[in-house]
Protein backbone atom coordinates (compact mmCIF):
# COMPACT_ATOMS: atom_id res chain seq x y z
CA UNK A 1 0.00 0.00 0.00
CA UNK A 2 2.82 2.37 0.91
CA UNK A 3 4.56 1.66 -2.40
CA UNK A 4 1.33 2.31 -4.32
CA UNK A 5 0.77 5.56 -2.44
CA UNK A 6 4.33 6.67 -3.21
CA UNK A 7 3.85 5.85 -6.90
CA UNK A 8 0.59 7.79 -7.05
CA UNK A 9 2.22 10.72 -5.27
CA UNK A 10 5.11 10.74 -7.75
CA UNK A 11 2.69 10.62 -10.70
CA UNK A 12 0.67 13.49 -9.27
CA UNK A 13 3.81 15.58 -8.75
CA UNK A 14 4.96 14.82 -12.30
CA UNK A 15 1.58 15.81 -13.75
CA UNK A 16 1.54 19.01 -11.71
CA UNK A 17 5.03 19.85 -12.92
CA UNK A 18 3.99 19.21 -16.52
CA UNK A 19 0.94 21.45 -16.21
CA UNK A 20 3.08 24.17 -14.63
CA UNK A 21 5.54 23.92 -17.53
CA UNK A 22 2.69 24.23 -20.06
CA UNK A 23 1.37 27.28 -18.21
CA UNK A 24 4.79 28.93 -18.20
CA UNK A 25 5.25 28.17 -21.90
CA UNK A 26 1.86 29.68 -22.66
CA UNK A 27 2.69 32.88 -20.73
CA UNK A 28 6.00 33.14 -22.58
CA UNK A 29 4.35 32.64 -25.97
CA UNK A 30 1.56 35.09 -25.20
CA UNK A 31 4.03 37.92 -24.57
CA UNK A 32 5.05 37.95 -28.24
CA UNK A 33 1.97 36.24 -29.70
CA UNK A 34 -1.14 37.62 -27.92
CA UNK A 35 -3.53 35.60 -30.14
CA UNK A 36 -1.94 32.23 -29.41
CA UNK A 37 -4.79 31.17 -27.08
CA UNK A 38 -7.53 32.08 -29.57
CA UNK A 39 -5.73 30.39 -32.46
CA UNK A 40 -5.10 27.16 -30.54
CA UNK A 41 -8.68 27.03 -29.22
CA UNK A 42 -10.04 27.77 -32.70
CA UNK A 43 -8.04 24.90 -34.22
CA UNK A 44 -9.42 22.48 -31.63
CA UNK A 45 -13.03 23.64 -32.04
CA UNK A 46 -12.90 23.53 -35.84
CA UNK A 47 -11.35 20.06 -35.88
CA UNK A 48 -13.95 18.73 -33.45
CA UNK A 49 -16.82 20.47 -35.26
CA UNK A 50 -15.86 19.16 -38.69
CA UNK A 51 -15.58 15.55 -37.58
CA UNK A 52 -18.77 15.80 -35.52
CA UNK A 53 -20.58 17.19 -38.58
CA UNK A 54 -19.28 14.32 -40.70
CA UNK A 55 -20.45 11.94 -37.99
CA UNK A 56 -24.03 13.28 -38.23
CA UNK A 57 -23.92 12.98 -42.02
CA UNK A 58 -22.90 9.32 -41.99
CA UNK A 59 -24.99 8.41 -38.94
CA UNK A 60 -22.17 7.93 -36.41
CA UNK A 61 -21.99 11.18 -34.43
CA UNK A 62 -20.74 9.53 -31.21
CA UNK A 63 -17.80 7.74 -32.82
CA UNK A 64 -16.79 10.70 -34.96
CA UNK A 65 -17.36 13.05 -32.04
CA UNK A 66 -14.94 11.10 -29.87
CA UNK A 67 -12.43 10.94 -32.73
CA UNK A 68 -12.88 14.66 -33.34
CA UNK A 69 -12.24 15.42 -29.68
CA UNK A 70 -9.01 13.39 -29.67
CA UNK A 71 -7.79 14.80 -32.98
CA UNK A 72 -8.77 18.30 -31.84
CA UNK A 73 -6.53 17.97 -28.77
CA UNK A 74 -3.72 16.66 -30.96
CA UNK A 75 -4.10 19.54 -33.42
CA UNK A 76 -4.12 22.03 -30.55
CA UNK A 77 -0.91 20.55 -29.14
CA UNK A 78 0.84 20.71 -32.52
CA UNK A 79 -0.21 24.29 -33.25
CA UNK A 80 0.61 25.43 -29.72
CA UNK A 81 4.05 23.81 -29.91
CA UNK A 82 4.88 25.51 -33.19
CA UNK A 83 3.69 28.95 -32.13
CA UNK A 84 5.46 28.64 -28.79
CA UNK A 85 8.67 27.68 -30.57
CA UNK A 86 8.29 30.63 -32.94
CA UNK A 87 7.77 32.95 -29.97
CA UNK A 88 10.84 31.55 -28.23
CA UNK A 89 12.97 32.14 -31.32
CA UNK A 90 11.62 35.67 -31.56
CA UNK A 91 12.68 36.40 -28.00
CA UNK A 92 16.10 34.77 -28.42
CA UNK A 93 16.94 36.43 -31.73
CA UNK A 94 19.72 38.94 -31.36
CA UNK A 95 20.71 37.66 -27.92
CA UNK A 96 24.29 36.41 -27.38
CA UNK A 97 24.43 32.61 -27.42
CA UNK A 98 21.04 32.21 -29.09
CA UNK A 99 22.49 29.94 -31.78
CA UNK A 100 23.94 27.63 -29.12
CA UNK A 101 20.48 27.28 -27.58
CA UNK A 102 19.06 26.35 -30.99
CA UNK A 103 21.77 23.74 -31.55
CA UNK A 104 20.84 22.09 -28.27
CA UNK A 105 17.35 21.53 -29.75
CA UNK A 106 18.40 20.07 -33.09
CA UNK A 107 17.65 16.55 -31.91
CA UNK A 108 19.23 13.16 -31.36
CA UNK A 109 22.29 12.21 -33.34
CA UNK A 110 23.95 15.61 -32.98
CA UNK A 111 26.71 16.53 -30.55
CA UNK A 112 27.01 20.26 -29.98
CA UNK A 113 29.88 22.27 -28.53
CA UNK A 114 29.24 25.96 -27.86
CA UNK A 115 31.84 28.67 -28.37
CA UNK A 116 34.64 26.74 -30.06
CA UNK A 117 35.99 30.07 -31.29
CA UNK A 118 35.50 33.67 -30.23
CA UNK A 119 37.13 37.02 -30.88
CA UNK A 120 37.53 40.20 -28.84
CA UNK A 121 34.25 41.58 -30.20
CA UNK A 122 32.46 38.48 -28.87
CA UNK A 123 31.58 37.12 -32.29
CA UNK A 124 31.37 33.40 -31.72
CA UNK A 125 31.34 30.06 -33.55
CA UNK A 126 29.55 26.96 -32.25
CA UNK A 127 30.06 23.42 -33.53
CA UNK A 128 27.69 20.52 -34.12
CA UNK A 129 28.69 17.04 -35.28
CA UNK A 130 26.27 14.54 -36.79
CA UNK A 131 25.75 12.24 -39.76
CA UNK A 132 25.83 15.28 -42.06
CA UNK A 133 29.38 15.99 -40.88
CA UNK A 134 30.53 19.06 -38.99
CA UNK A 135 28.37 22.18 -38.93
CA UNK A 136 29.95 25.42 -37.76
CA UNK A 137 27.42 28.05 -36.77
CA UNK A 138 28.60 31.63 -36.39
CA UNK A 139 26.79 34.58 -34.83
CA UNK A 140 27.84 38.20 -34.66
CA UNK A 141 29.22 40.61 -37.23
CA UNK A 142 29.13 38.81 -40.59
CA UNK A 143 32.57 39.95 -41.79
CA UNK A 144 34.31 39.01 -38.57
CA UNK A 145 32.39 35.74 -38.28
CA UNK A 146 33.54 34.74 -41.77
CA UNK A 147 37.15 35.00 -40.61
CA UNK A 148 36.42 32.84 -37.57
CA UNK A 149 34.60 30.27 -39.70
CA UNK A 150 37.43 30.14 -42.25
CA UNK A 151 39.99 29.53 -39.50
CA UNK A 152 37.84 26.79 -37.93
CA UNK A 153 37.19 25.10 -41.30
CA UNK A 154 40.94 25.08 -41.98
CA UNK A 155 41.54 23.49 -38.59
CA UNK A 156 38.82 20.88 -39.16
CA UNK A 157 40.31 20.01 -42.57
CA UNK A 158 43.65 19.22 -40.92
CA UNK A 159 42.13 17.05 -38.21
CA UNK A 160 39.27 15.30 -40.04
CA UNK A 161 40.16 14.96 -43.71
CA UNK A 162 37.19 12.83 -44.80
CA UNK A 163 34.47 14.64 -42.85
CA UNK A 164 32.49 17.37 -44.67
CA UNK A 165 32.41 20.75 -42.94
CA UNK A 166 29.42 23.09 -43.41
CA UNK A 167 29.16 26.64 -42.16
CA UNK A 168 26.14 28.78 -41.26
CA UNK A 169 26.04 32.45 -40.37
CA UNK A 170 22.99 33.35 -38.29
CA UNK A 171 21.21 36.49 -39.44
CA UNK A 172 18.56 37.94 -41.71
CA UNK A 173 20.74 39.34 -44.49
CA UNK A 174 21.48 37.74 -47.84
CA UNK A 175 23.45 34.51 -47.53
CA UNK A 176 22.60 34.18 -43.85
CA UNK A 177 20.17 31.84 -42.10
CA UNK A 178 17.52 33.22 -39.71
CA UNK A 179 17.74 31.81 -36.20
CA UNK A 180 14.39 30.02 -36.49
CA UNK A 181 15.54 28.21 -39.65
CA UNK A 182 18.93 26.99 -38.41
CA UNK A 183 17.54 23.65 -37.19
CA UNK A 184 15.66 23.05 -40.47
CA UNK A 185 18.78 23.92 -42.47
CA UNK A 186 20.86 21.41 -40.52
CA UNK A 187 18.31 18.62 -40.79
CA UNK A 188 18.17 19.05 -44.58
CA UNK A 189 21.90 18.45 -44.98
CA UNK A 190 22.68 15.09 -46.65
CA UNK A 191 23.72 12.34 -44.26
CA UNK A 192 27.06 11.01 -45.40
CA UNK A 193 28.55 9.53 -42.22
CA UNK A 194 27.74 6.34 -40.36
CA UNK A 195 27.24 6.16 -36.61
CA UNK A 196 30.77 4.84 -35.94
CA UNK A 197 32.24 7.58 -38.13
CA UNK A 198 30.37 10.23 -36.14
CA UNK A 199 31.68 8.71 -32.90
CA UNK A 200 35.23 8.66 -34.25
CA UNK A 201 34.95 12.31 -35.33
CA UNK A 202 33.69 13.36 -31.91
CA UNK A 203 36.50 11.44 -30.21
CA UNK A 204 39.14 13.20 -32.29
CA UNK A 205 37.58 16.60 -31.65
CA UNK A 206 37.42 15.94 -27.93
CA UNK A 207 41.08 14.91 -27.97
CA UNK A 208 41.90 18.17 -29.74
CA UNK A 209 40.00 20.16 -27.14
CA UNK A 210 38.07 23.38 -27.64
CA UNK A 211 37.87 26.91 -26.41
CA UNK A 212 36.05 26.12 -23.18
CA UNK A 213 38.25 23.19 -22.15
CA UNK A 214 41.58 24.78 -23.07
CA UNK A 215 41.04 28.14 -21.36
CA UNK A 216 41.28 28.23 -17.56
CA UNK A 217 38.23 30.45 -17.16
CA UNK A 218 37.48 31.49 -13.57
CA UNK A 219 34.13 30.68 -12.01
CA UNK A 220 31.64 33.48 -11.55
CA UNK A 221 31.65 36.89 -13.29
CA UNK A 222 34.64 37.77 -15.46
CA UNK A 223 37.06 40.08 -13.62
CA UNK A 224 36.97 43.67 -14.85
CA UNK A 225 40.70 43.74 -15.53
CA UNK A 226 40.73 40.53 -17.58
CA UNK A 227 41.72 41.05 -21.21
CA UNK A 228 41.34 38.92 -24.30
CA UNK A 229 44.59 37.53 -25.74
CA UNK A 230 46.18 39.37 -28.63
CA UNK A 231 45.38 38.10 -32.07
CA UNK A 232 41.64 38.34 -31.47
CA UNK A 233 40.91 34.63 -31.27
CA UNK A 234 40.65 32.44 -28.24
CA UNK A 235 41.97 28.94 -28.50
Amino acid sequence: MARKANTEGADSAENAGRLKQIALTYKMARRSDPKVGLVVAGVGIVTFGVLLGVGFLIGHPIYLGILGFVLGLLAMAIVFGRRAERAAFGQMEGQPGAAAAVLDRVGRGWTTTPAVAMNRSQDVVHRAVGKAGIVLVGEGNANRVKLLLAAEKKKMARILVDVPVHDIIVGNDEGQVPLKKVRTKMLKLPRVLTGPQVTAANDRLRAMGDLMSNMPLPKGPMPKGMRMPRGGKMR
